[in-house]
């Protein structure tokens, strides 16, 4: 694994900001070369450090009105067989196996009530491992974009 410089740092808060920068504007940013700048993106993606380039999404313009965090209590050792059957679960943004008073942490959107209860009733807790789910709407959020 590589260690992260301070230009690697700042290349990566500049793609957090944006992921559509040019290599170009990457590179007149942080005061290196375009060759520098793509050979630190492309060791970065290669290592695994950059995991991909994704859009931030307004879940709530994009008819995804409903969103919450779930938490799910599961049967010991059931964290791989669990999460396998959530990955497939249409609305499921982010899975986490936590340490605490639950085991597993999602954060869901949906159009709206009806498909969060149909998504938290109906499908997360008839997983036969799940043995119980806490829900809490989102009532607003907020991206954090690293400052640069």
């Amino acid at each position: 694994m590589s260690r992260l410089d301070r230009v690697d740092r700042s290349i990566l808060r500049l793609l957090q900001q944006d992921g559509r920068a040019s290599i170009r504007s990457v590179a007149e940013r942080v005061h290196v070369s375009r060759a520098n700048a793509y050979a630190r993106i492309s060791r970065m993606v290669e290592d695994g450090i950059i995991r991909g380039f994704t859009a931030r999404v307004d879940h709530e313009r994009a008819g995804q009105a409903a969103s919450a965090y779930v938490t799910l209590k599961i049967v010991q050792n059931s964290w791989r067989t669990v999460r396998e059957q959530l990955l497939e679960l249409p609305g499921v943004a982010h899975i986490a196996l936590v340490g605490g008073d639950f085991d597993v942490l999602l954060l869901v959107h949906t159009a709206d009530n009806k498909a969060l209860r149909e998504l938290v009733l109906g499908s997360i807790q008839s997983i036969p491992q799940v043995l119980g789910t806490r829900t809490m709407l989102v009532f607003e959020e907020t991206d954090q974009v690293p400052p640069l």
